[in-house]
């Protein structure tokens, strides 16, 4: 018997509800847990060059005193620089969503989430630092109403007319010249910045006087001003400047051919495998684990790539357990919760003048590349056995 629309409405809530179910079942198959493969970017995030901007690199300059509070602020806040460069990297990695996209760099985002990048460092700054909202701009730090702005231009920061005073801004116009923090990342060249200035109509951009003389303000389409040559010098740079240290895009930053070997349409477990292959001796992130799987349950592909990479002598070891030990035993980095660090191992000498561990009544260490593939041992579940003195 055929039931139309209405009749199905009259089955039993159990019917229902588990036609729901299978429902979703049926609309996430068609595209959940299949390989997509992305281009080769042909032009970088970023296209101005960064020796063009007057930007240090370590500068050991004091902040204004207007703007000192605010300078304090960030500065006083725990780990306040590691926080702020993971949320650039979070902001980005968010956008991409490796898991269910595959992508893996900026240039794979489409037009509308290029632009939402600036909002999304700002949710997550807001939401790793605590920062208050404020009554005329988005935030409050220090007292003072301050807005964050991204551009991933140094330069290209665009700024709205109630960030600042201007008699013919009419009602539109700011109550003061208020803080903006300034916030640029490149991942292609790992960097990032953060800089804090006073806005007001004298920094940002000009016309050229008229042939009457006048000068009028360089707007864009939606009434905002980029900051003007002269006014750039009065950024201060939070930690001295242009920082070198925005966490690894490791997919991006691959070559091309090591790239080829992990990204490859084969079941996502041989492609995790890979990867642990590719990036041995490297921290890699829960994100590119994410991005490689391109499954639900892409960590369970990592406890299996330590049993499926064992015969080659490769552990990879996590943030629990006899893990950290280990990573630190052998000089290598170690893994925080969701990173992971791989090593080939190699069984050597008591005397061995080089980091080691004891497990299996055996001396182990990083491998050289000389020396021949054994398998390595399986790491203990809570802790190392005592070593010996």
């Amino acid at each position: 018997m055929t039931i139309g629309n209405q009749g199905a409405l009259a089955l039993p809530l159990n019917v229902r509800r588990a036609a729901a179910v299978d429902s979703r079942a049926r609309a996430t198959s068609w595209k959940r847990n299949k390989f997509l493969v992305h281009p080769v970017p042909e032009r970088g995030m970023s296209t101005r060059p960064v020796g063009a901007f007057p930007i240090p690199r370590d500068s050991a300059a004091s902040p204004p005193q207007d703007l000192q509070p605010c300078v304090d602020w960030f500065y006083s806040q725990h780990e306040a620089r590691e926080r702020f460069r993971w949320a650039l990297r979070d902001s980005l990695d968010e956008l991409l969503d490796g898991q269910r996209t595959g992508r893996w760099c900026y240039q794979h985002l489409s037009k509308t989430e290029k632009t939402y990048l600036g909002t999304a460092v700002e949710v997550n700054l807001t939401k790793e630092f605590c920062i208050e909202a404020g009554v005329d701009l988005d935030w409050k730090v220090a007292g003072a109403d301050l807005d964050c702005k991204f551009s991933r231009e140094l330069g290209g920061w665009e700024i709205p007319m109630e960030m600042y005073r201007c008699a013919d801004h009419g009602d539109q116009s700011g109550r003061a010249d208020h803080p903006a923090l300034l916030t640029w990342f490149s991942d292609d060249r790992s960097e990032w910045a953060a800089g804090l200035i006073r806005v007001t109509d004298q920094r940002l951009r000009w016309k050229k006087p008229d042939a009457s003389g006048n000068s009028l303000r360089a707007y864009n389409r939606d009434y905002k001003r980029k900051i003007a040559d002269d006014g750039l010098r009065d950024i201060f740079w939070l930690w001295g400047g242009i920082q070198d240290d925005l966490p690894t895009n490791h997919l991006l930053h691959l070559a091309p051919e090591q790239r080829g070997r992990i990204l490859r349409d084969v079941s996502g477990q041989e492609r995790v495998n890979q990867l642990f292959r590719e990036l041995a001796g490297r921290v890699v992130s829960r994100h590119t684990v994410l991005t490689v799987a391109q499954q639900d349950d892409s960590p369970k592909r990592v406890r299996d790539a330590r049993i499926a990479l064992r015969p080659e002598g490769l552990v990879v070891l996590g943030a629990q357990e006899a893990h950290p030990a280990i990573a630190r035993r052998l000089k290598l980095p170690v893994p925080a919760k969701g990173e992971w660090v791989s090593v080939r191992l190699a069984e050597v000498g008591r005397d061995a003048d080089r980091p080691k561990f004891w497990l299996d009544h055996k001396w182990w260490a990083v491998a050289h590349s000389d020396e021949p593939i054994i398998p390595a041992p399986a790491i203990p579940r809570f802790k190392l056995p005592e070593q010996p003195n």
